[in-house]
């Protein structure tokens, strides 16, 4: 299931702070997983954690599904480059993370909406929220949407570092609310992601929770 190469998202498992580290797959032997040094993802500072330190280890996997294991830092060797080693319980442990647990951020994002075929026009608007599962778009009265009609979404996806990503998702249209000032708000589910695309948008969103908890705002 889990693979060399993959990204691999750590949180510590006892602890009152919601730091999250980044780290890839190097190797594995057996039940022993080694990762590069994990980067905390808010100081971008490489961490040193302790061995026997319990963590929530999070990974994509190649159908684009989201998993979780717990494991333990197991110690430090450096073959060609210096690593980690962290325990693995084994596929028939892993626990699949659903879209509804998704961290799901209130934030403005442009994004363009185009039709499949041509069943409606395209039109470009921003987002009320977005989740590594799906996003609520904000569009006028008149869009001709229906609940259940496939579309593309184009995002642009602005980093804190500067830097911008582009993404292009196929959408579900899951249902169509109306809210004040004559305006709907579309919320969209996310089809066919690729495992690197799914990484970028949690990375997108862990970005922005990030900036939020700077500036003291509730997320």
């Amino acid at each position: 299931m889990i693979k060399i190469g993959e990204v691999l998202i750590l949180e510590l498992k006892y602890s009152d702070k919601s730091e999250k580290y980044k780290c890839k797959l190097v190797e594995r032997k057996g039940s022993n997983l080694y990762i590069d040094y994990p980067i905390n993802l808010e100081t971008k500072k490489t961490a040193f954690l302790l061995d026997g330190t319990q963590l929530k280890v999070t990974f994509i996997a190649a159908d684009g599904s989201v998993y979780l294991f717990e494991s333990e830092v197991l110690g430090r060797v450096k073959l060609k480059i210096p690593m980690m080693v962290i325990s693995y319980p084994g596929n028939e442990h892993l626990m699949k993370v659903q879209r509804r647990q998704f961290v799901r951020i209130e934030t403005s994002v442009d994004i363009a909406v185009h039709p499949l075929r041509d069943e409606f026009t395209p039109f470009v608007s921003v987002t009320e929220d977005i989740s590594a599962g799906g996003a609520a778009i904000i569009a006028g009265k008149s869009c001709s949407l229906k609940a259940n009609r496939q579309i593309h979404t184009y995002f642009v996806l602005p980093m804190q570092n500067g830097e911008s990503h582009f993404l292009k998702l196929k959408s579900k249209v899951i249902r169509i609310s109306e809210i004040c000032n004559g305006k709907s708000l579309i919320s969209v589910q996310f089809l066919d992601v690729s495992p690197q695309d799914r990484q970028l948008l949690l990375r997108f969103c862990f970005d922005r929770q990030l900036a939020m908890k700077k500036k003291g705002l509730e997320i």
